[in-house]
């Protein structure tokens, strides 16, 4: 194994780590339009992710930064060709970032609401436009011989995209009522409850006919396992939460998108970004990759700060880890 293979797992467990924890701050945004009956209960959703909503961001801050020093040809050539996708995802982010911040500045209903809209769309544009980009990197792209995208932007979105983007969404909107589940009392807990349910049929399906899709296209037996082996925990967290055993089920559906996510990348390996045009004008671990010199450095670089980062985030998670109620929020505030 060489420091190419090492650092194109690395960028997968980077992805990994973002989908799991984002997912479900996008799934509680999501759901900001459905779940709650009034204000306190908007507060005690936005409670659950307060804490940790910008700490989970670190993830794709952390993966786009290894990107561009150990693929700087991959991601260049994703950027450009997904400018638009990117740069809307982008938006959508720091809207929502805005949003967290804002929300509670003013105490007028007219003011909460306007941002809370902004949550929901700051949440769910994210979560469907990952499934997007993602689909069009397996499915690959129009390429020439410089590696320059080639096509037309409207082209990535083609039905295997739009499919990939729909799930995501089922996905991350299932994976946030399970942790509202987790980390609620009360009506939102039961409601929670019971929309993981009937939402986790709809991403079952969708989790199955994608992942199943990809297999077709780009499966690897390492790839076709990894499906597998999303479809099976995805089940499991299911069954958890239809019994009420929250913990398991938030386990289960954040096993589901972690192995999905690196069946996505098994099924891509050894290619990076595949081109439409030609295979001989793909991407792949060896001429989208740095120096060995560079990745030798980020590999050190990473040894040192990534423990400390998982350190960090883990006392965050441990800290903040009990449920919280509307009686937790005063009455008017």
């Amino acid at each position: 194994m060489t420091l190419n293979d090492i650092w194109f797992a690395a960028i997968a467990v980077l992805f990994v780590g973002y989908f799991v924890l984002e997912g479900f701050d996008f799934g509680v945004g999501v759901l900001l339009a459905y779940l709650p009956k009034d204000e306190r209960e908007r507060q005690v959703m936005v409670g659950t992710i307060g804490p940790v909503w910008d700490g989970n961001e670190v993830w794709l801050i952390t993966a786009g930064g290894a990107l561009f020093a150990a693929f700087p040809e991959w991601y260049a050539s994703l950027f450009s060709g997904f400018y638009l996708p990117l740069l809307v995802i982008l938006l959508a982010l720091i809207v929502r970032g805005v949003a967290f911040e804002y929300r509670g500045k003013h105490r007028s209903k007219r003011w909460r609401r306007n941002w809370d809209r902004c949550l929901f769309w700051g949440s769910l544009v994210p979560a469907f436009l990952w499934g997007v980009v993602f689909g069009n990197i397996v499915r690959g792209v129009a390429l020439d011989e410089r590696h320059e995208f080639v096509g037309a932007v409207w082209g990535l979105l083609n039905p295997f995209a739009l499919l990939g983007g729909l799930t995501t969404l089922a996905l991350f909107v299932t994976h946030g009522a399970v942790f509202l589940a987790l980390k609620t009392r009360g009506r939102i807990r039961r409601k929670a409850k019971d929309t993981a349910d009937r939402a986790g049929v709809i991403a079952a399906v969708l989790v199955i006919g994608f992942l199943t899709w990809t297999q077709v296209m780009e499966g690897s037996w390492a790839s076709i396992l990894l499906a597998a082996g999303a479809i099976a925990a995805w089940g499991a967290g299911m069954a958890a939460n239809f019994f009420g055993r929250e913990g398991w089920a938030f386990l289960g559906s954040a096993a589901a998108i972690g192995a999905a996510t690196v069946s996505l990348f098994a099924a891509l390996y050894p290619d990076v970004l595949p081109s439409t045009v030609s295979s001989e004008n793909s991407l792949n671990i060896e001429n989208a990759a740095s120096t060995p010199k560079t990745l030798q450095i980020m590999t050190w670089v990473a040894v040192v700060f990534l423990p400390l980062v998982l350190l960090y985030q883990s006392w965050t998670y441990w800290v903040f880890r009990r449920r919280i109620g509307v009686r937790n929020i005063p009455v008017g505030h």
